[in-house]
């Protein structure tokens, strides 16, 4: 339904750093502020994008990248606001590692035997020039994309804490690598490895880069920063599931590594447990940096891998219930619950756990059932109607039926030295 004139007048304008968290979202969250439900909403979107452009079909030539190019990329999944209005400034791929063991099991499942692959994993979107020019400020977004290769759910199923002393500032990060003792103790931050496999792992034989996803991510952050140093600037993380943790683990690395200055908030959908007590009070140590961990009450992935562990919750959590909602069928189904199309429809009308569901902007329920059968069958929706196109084939002018190749802007190549 359309925003009323009454909800619009209704809120004050929020600045923009108290929307990235700078007040830890006092007072925007019960009930969800305008505003903020816009961010969130824009947030969710921009990572169904990461689910809806990449390329998982095995038997293609072109699998693990993205189908669309940068340039057509937010028209190709039909984000036609943020086409306006945002530009996707470079892709990121990341590489997951797995031991021989895993690899011989992954044989079985996928006919190669590699001990990595890299895939397209997320990219880096900034405001044009114009919008940057109305909002008087330069966002720019991080994606991280969800599980979806069969390397990369190995390295979910990774639980054991490991130390996260190379990613930890300068001295720190001698002081822990040098001392076994300090490294097993409660000062030295520990977080899940896989998502640090899939974070700093590179990949010698990648057609796209030879660079880890953290390398890419720094050298293009550092570019932006250098280009846009007359604007006022900030970074926004975002992901779900998967891209959740890898999103809050780069937030963290960007802001311990040196980015200090400007605004640096993860508004994250649906993430697993990412590091110890000692990781989330660093993370909590530095004031410029926030995260927003919107998540169902009823999904189990932010329980993994669990507090016996020794993992713990980090950031504001803004907690909905997909039961509220009458347009969602009462699933069994713990995918469903996780699904992060769901947990957009319920953001967009999300009233607090005491009031009723309504959805204060305008969101098709239609795309609840994008990847799933979520939606109650009275609204006949086909279920997981994204798909594309003959999946990629097409006809020739020899009347073959061929795999189109990507145009120019499209083909996989090196994003960074």
């Amino acid at each position: 339904m359309e925003e009323t004139q009454a909800s619009t007048n209704a809120e004050a304008a929020v600045p923009w750093p108290e929307l990235l968290g700078s007040n830890d979202w006092s007072g925007l969250l019960e009930p969800l502020n305008l505003e903020l439900r816009r961010l969130i909403l824009r947030c969710g979107d921009f990572c169904q994008a990461t689910y809806d452009a990449f390329n998982n079909d095995a038997n293609s030539k072109y699998a693990g990248s993205s189908r669309y190019g940068k340039k057509s990329f937010f028209e190709k999944v039909m984000l036609e606001s943020a086409a306006a209005d945002y530009q996707v400034s470079c892709f990121l791929y990341a590489t997951a590692k797995v031991s021989v063991a895993e690899a011989v099991f992954l044989h079985s499942l996928s006919r190669q035997a590699w001990d990595r692959e890299s895939n397209w994993i997320g990219y880096i979107a900034v405001t044009t020039d114009a919008a940057t020019a109305a909002l008087g400020r330069r966002e720019i977004y991080v994606v991280w994309r969800g599980t979806s290769r069969n390397y990369e759910w190995i390295n979910v199923l990774g639980a054991t804490p490991q130390s996260a002393a190379q990613l930890l500032a300068g001295a720190d990060a001698a002081a822990a690598g040098s001392s076994s003792s300090d490294e097993d103790g409660e000062n030295v931050p520990k977080v899940m490895s896989g998502w640090m496999t899939i974070y700093v792992s590179s990949d010698p034989n990648s057609s796209f880069t030879k660079l880890s996803a953290r390398s890419q991510l720094q050298t293009k952050i550092a570019q932006l920063r250098e280009l846009y140093n007359e604007d006022r600037l900030s970074i926004t993380l975002t992901g779900h599931s998967l891209g959740a943790s890898l999103a809050i683990l780069a937030a963290f690395d960007l802001v311990e590594n040196g980015v200090r200055d400007i605004p640096v908030a993860a508004v994250v959908f649906g993430s697993p447990q990412v590091g110890d007590k000692a990781f989330r009070d660093r993370v909590a140590g530095y004031p410029n940096l926030k995260i927003l961990h919107v998540k169902n009450k009823i999904d189990l992935i932010p329980l993994y891998p669990s507090a016996i562990l020794g993992y713990r919750d980090v950031g504001v959590e803004l907690v909905i219930d997909n039961r509220k909602s009458p347009s969602l069928k009462d699933s069994t189904n713990p995918s469903d619950w996780h699904n992060l199309q769901g947990m957009l429809h319920v953001v967009a009308g999300w009233n607090g756990a005491e009031a009723e569901f309504e959805l204060k902007v305008k969101r098709s329920v239609a795309l609840v059932n994008k990847s799933s059968e979520y939606l109650k069958d009275e609204y006949l929706i086909p279920g997981s109607w994204w798909v594309e196109k003959n999946k990629g084939i097409v006809l020739d002018e020899n009347g073959d039926w061929i795999l189109a190749a990507p145009a120019d802007e499209d083909q996989p190549v090196p994003e960074f030295p």
